[in-house]
């Protein structure tokens, strides 16, 4: 098992709590839609860390997920499921929803450059978070689909 600790966040619901009552039309003034999941296990949810069911509505929205005064400053698409509550994650934990995607692992420095990349299965994805949070100027990381490049969640080393 990996010696470096760490948590990861999902998004809070509050941050899209505003959006989750309005109307397509609402939605509109801020790019965002609501859609209708397809299939089991192809909607993740930013918030519950969750995958959406087959026939669940999803907010679809813009996400400043890296608000660095870096060149790595970068929002990009998420899902937000209608009805969620903030995931929590214990120390250590990867939620089942990272568990089966192909991922890409970023780990940045304290003033948000990207020190370090990684493409890794998510049935591994503690080890390869452990690897990046050796060197020490790595102070957080972003999970990230490696397929489509979407924003999941942040990671935050402990101790």
């Amino acid at each position: 098992m990996p010696t470096t600790r760490f948590r990861i966040q999902a998004i809070p619901r509050q941050v899209y709590e505003p959006f989750l009552e309005l109307s397509d039309l609402e939605l509109t003034h801020y790019h965002a839609r609501w859609i209708v999941a397809e299939a089991d296990l192809e909607f993740p949810c930013r918030v519950s860390l969750q995958d959406a069911k087959q026939g669940e509505r999803l907010l679809a929205i813009s996400h400043l997920h890296h608000d660095s005064a870096s060149p790595y400053r970068a929002a990009g698409p998420i899902f937000v499921r209608k009805n969620c509550e903030t995931a929590r994650p214990e120390i250590d934990e990867v939620p089942i929803m990272l568990r089966h995607r192909l991922l890409s692992l970023r780990g940045y420095s304290e003033d948000g450059n990207m020190l370090c990349a990684q493409v890794v299965e998510g049935s591994k994805l503690e080890f390869s978070i452990a690897d990046q949070f050796q060197f020490a100027a790595v102070k957080y990381q972003h999970i990230h689909n490696a397929m489509e490049g979407c924003f999941n969640c942040a990671v935050q080393r402990i101790g």
